[in-house]
């Protein structure tokens, strides 16, 4: 006879045969380092913000703020980092900053969905555009390139002066390129040693 439906080897056997749920890394953010306390960036600089009460501080800080909130912040220290005047919101480096900030989310956000194309997308567009406004900072003003590098802890590398996408079709004819080459040397090698001693010869006797 088989067992009923509510028995506990039925019940036992549902639980082994269910799929085993993949534990998710935790992975390191770059918004770790924020103090849960600290408030949001709207109401930062509001002046009643110290009368309040205790449970609206909580509310109003980032233990309670959403990642597009934190992101808020953090963009705005890199930029406190790099900005020439208070005043200074479209510089260069105030620019590199708030894409440095962009390219480090897309980064932890692809390392949980590594198939997801179309943040990749974006990351790459963010890094070459970055890229851009640091070649032109390294051209122009090369200390405040230094200097930008070093408060975002940026690694530049310059892009190539030539770049050519490799295929099948150039990989083939170039092997086919050598080695003619090659067998071109080969053909010509008795001829180069033959002028080779005439030199040699000529030398000797002059």
């Amino acid at each position: 006879s088989f067992p009923q439906a509510g028995s506990p080897f039925i019940q036992a056997a549902r639980c082994y045969a269910r799929p085993v749920r993949r534990k998710r890394k935790d992975i390191p953010s770059h918004l770790d380092d924020l103090p849960p306390t600290m408030l949001k960036k709207d109401y930062a600089n509001v002046p009643i913000i110290d009368s309040v009460d205790d449970v609206v501080k909580r509310l109003l800080s980032l233990e309670m703020a959403s990642q597009k909130e934190k992101m808020k912040v953090k963009t705005q220290q890199l930029v406190e980092k790099v900005r020439r005047s208070p005043m200074d919101n479209g510089s260069f480096e105030v620019q590199v900053a708030m894409l440095t900030a962009k390219i480090r989310t897309y980064e932890e956000h692809l390392q949980r969905h590594p198939k997801d194309k179309s943040n990749r997308r974006c990351m790459l567009m963010a890094m070459d555009r970055r890229r851009k406004l640091l070649g032109y900072l390294r051209r122009v003003r090369y200390d405040t390139f230094e200097n930008t590098c070093k408060q975002l802890s940026i690694q530049y590398t310059p892009r190539p002066a030539y770049t050519r996408r490799v295929t099948k079709r150039w990989l083939v004819k170039k092997a086919l390129c050598l080695k003619v080459y090659q067998e071109v040397r080969k053909l010509k090698a008795p001829e180069r040693l033959k002028q080779r001693r005439e030199w040699q010869a000529r030398a000797r006797a002059a």
